[in-house]
């Protein structure tokens, strides 16, 4: 029995190729919004709690309003927020769409790391039971 390594098993190299040709920029802003703190803060206080009054979401943080607006801009252009006015207050809500790109993105590599292991154990495993007959059979 020959078995494929994951660097020259066909199936693994065309799903390799197809998962770098993947591409969105959409992603790229999601996953740039959400690589700072502050920014993942903002988005669970919005998922535990609703819409929010930019007030509200600046409130547990210890900085200045200009800035929790330089992080709510960014949230926004990534459009992972959207924002609505009701007269002198700006009311901030979450938006799904790219966070489901972002997770189906998540789990395309999740699948694909799932199947390398797999692949390796059964490699690790079968060379394995033939050490172990080779020494088996030298005695």
């Amino acid at each position: 029995m020959i078995l494929k390594t994951p660097q020259t098993h066909p199936q693994l190299q065309k799903k390799r190729a197809a998962m770098v040709k993947h591409y969105s920029e959409q992603l790229d802003r999601t996953f740039f919004a959400l690589s700072d703190p502050t920014r993942r803060a903002i988005i669970g206080n919005l998922a535990a709690k609703g819409a929010c009054s930019v007030l509200e979401l600046a409130e547990p943080f210890q900085m200045s309003l200009p800035a929790i607006s330089k992080h709510l801009k960014l949230l926004e252009n990534a459009n992972l927020i959207s924002r609505q006015v009701r007269g002198r207050v700006h009311y901030l809500s979450l938006c799904a769409e790219p966070m489901s790109e972002a997770n189906e993105w998540i789990e395309a590599y999740k699948r694909f790391w799932n199947q390398q292991l797999d692949s390796f154990q059964q490699y690790v495993e079968a060379k394995a039971f033939k050490e172990e007959e080779n020494d088996s059979s030298d005695k």
